[in-house]
Order: C-alpha cells, then sequence, then structure tokens
C-alpha cells in the first residue's frame, strides 16, 4: 500500500495542473488581503451602517477578522480546485489506457483504489493546509491580532483575541472533512468515465443543484436538504457561534450549537464512507476495457 500511494502521490504531483489550485488560492488569497489593507476602512464603514454607533475593542480589521472574510470567499470555489484531481484519478488512467495494464498487476482492486483516493485526500489536506498558512498566518502578519468581529445580519459578535485562533484550527480540521467528502464524489463518478472532463462537471453540477435545494427552502425539498452533504458544508463557521451571559457578555471557550456540528460532521463522513465503499464495490466488479 505504501509503494502504490507514493506512486500516486508522484503522478499527481509531477502534472502541472496540480499546482493551478494553489497558485490559484495564492493569488484569490493575496488579492483579498491586498484589497482590504488598501481600502478596508470603506468596507467596515460598508458591514457597520445598519448596526448604529457603540464602542468596539481594539481594532475590528485584523488578521482574524481578514481571515474569515477570505474564508467565506474562498471555501465555496474550492471543490472546483478539488475535482479537478478527484475526478481524474479513475478517468485520467481509462483515458491513457494505462487502468488494465494496472489491475492486470498482483495487487487487489479494493487496494489499487484506496491507494489513489488517499493520495487524492493528501492533496486535498495540503491544498488547505496551504490555504491556512495564507490565508491565517499571512493575514496575521500583515494586520495583527485583535478580538474577531462577525457580522450576521443585524448582530454584531466580538470574540476575545484569546479565544480565537483554536476556532479557525477546528474550522480548517471541517473544512478539511468537508473538502474531502467533494473529492470522495468526484473520485467515485470518476470510475464511470474514461474522460476527466465528465467527472468535474458531474460534480460541480451535483454541487450546484444540491445547493440550490438547500438555499430555497421549498417544503418539497425539506425533508431530504438534512441529509445533503451540501447542507453541511459550512458547518464550519459553527465553531463561530458562542454563548453569551447575562450581561451579553462571550463566554471564553465556548460554542452555541455542538450537537449540529457533530451531525454535521457524522453525515459528511457518511458521504464519504458511502463515495469510497460504494467505488470500491463498482470497481472490483468492473470490465475493465481501457
Amino acid at each position: 500500500m505504501w509503494t502504490l500511494l507514493q506512486i500516486e502521490l508522484f503522478k499527481i504531483f509531477k502534472r502541472p495542473r496540480t499546482y493551478i489550485a494553489f497558485v490559484a488560492i495564492a493569488a484569490i488569497v493575496s488579492l483579498i488581503q491586498l484589497a482590504l489593507y488598501l481600502d478596508g476602512d470603506t468596507y467596515m464603514d460598508f458591514l457597520m451602517q445598519s448596526l448604529g454607533s457603540f464602542e468596539v475593542n481594539g481594532p475590528i480589521m485584523n488578521g482574524y477578522f481578514v481571515c474569515y472574510t477570505i474564508l467565506q470567499t474562498l471555501l465555496v470555489h474550492v471543490p472546483l480546485l478539488i475535482a479537478l484531481i478527484g475526478g481524474d484519478m479513475i478517468a485520467g488512467e481509462a483515458n491513457m489506457g494505462t487502468l488494465r495494464l494496472l489491475i492486470s498487476k498482483p495487487i487487489s482492486r479494493s487496494t489499487l483504489l484506496l491507494s489513489k483516493f488517499i493520495a487524492t485526500t493528501i492533496y486535498t489536506l495540503l491544498l488547505l493546509v496551504w490555504m491556512s498558512i495564507l490565508s491565517l498566518g499571512l493575514s496575521i502578519a500583515i494586520f495583527g491580532t485583535s478580538d474577531l468581529a462577525i457580522f450576521q445580519s443585524e448582530l454584531f459578535i466580538q470574540i476575545p483575541k484569546s479565544d480565537v485562533f483554536w476556532r479557525y484550527l477546528a474550522a480548517f480540521c471541517f473544512a478539511a472533512l468537508a473538502m474531502t467528502t467533494v473529492a470522495a464524489l468526484s473520485f467515485f463518478l470518476s470510475l464511470f468515465a474514461e474522460n476527466s472532463i465528465g467527472p468535474i462537471v458531474a460534480t460541480m453540477s451535483i454541487i450546484i443543484v444540491f445547493t440550490i435545494l438547500t438555499t430555497l427552502g421549498l417544503p418539497l425539498f425539506e425533508r431530504i436538504n438534512p441529509y445533503l452533504f451540501t447542507s453541511h458544508m459550512l458547518g464550519w463557521k459553527g465553531f463561530f457561534n458562542v454563548q453569551v451571559d447575562a450581561e451579553n457578555n462571550v463566554i471564553q471557550g465556548s460554542i452555541d450549537g455542538v450537537s449540529s456540528i457533530f451531525r454535521s460532521a457524522i453525515i459528511l463522513f457518511a458521504h464519504i464512507m458511502f463515495f469510497v465503499g460504494g467505488g470500491i464495490l463498482i470497481f472490483r466488479k468492473k470490465d475493465v476495457l481501457s
């Protein structure tokens, strides 16, 4: 398994298009940071215009706030970057005519498929680590740290500086689970194609359709929405929902709605198991002609 995993990782990182995602994330993060650095005051005035005047402790425009803004913007688009690799893992081999050669080797199909999925997962995690270094680490280096201000509709939440960093670590771990679900979906769909374009487009189409069903809020879809993985991909925001005391002060270390975060994590994990397990069952019986 270890040798197979090394081979699959080598295949992934020898392809120039693998680094498109890393470059794209660096470009987007840099642009957002530059825009907030040059014109952050205007952006803050826009956010606070409906909240009236009140006293805020410390500068709102800081590294923690910038990172939160980046995550809200970027995590919506990362699934496409992940699908570029996940959708190519099996379909790419079929397109090049090497898939039949691979399964003729003295290794089980299950082992081969698992090694490819683990390699895809490692790529996904490295992409998120890269994003965390740029969005959190670089933002802190440029803007410094202070209390984290979060704007939710007409609600303003200020989380103390000492209670923020661990929330980002937890949020990135949850985001890794959500993005691994996307990787598992694109990986599963790649079993049914001989060209990587199909699984990539199908993955994004499914995400778009499920997201629309989630946001419409129609009674017809209310029963299935809780079981769609897209309904839980933004669960990382739950780590920034805090509890307050009687004086409306934030209770440090608290999370409002821990059970919903765990439920979302379980549903995402169940989707991963379904896609990977289903993929193994299908691949073991699949007639490979290419």
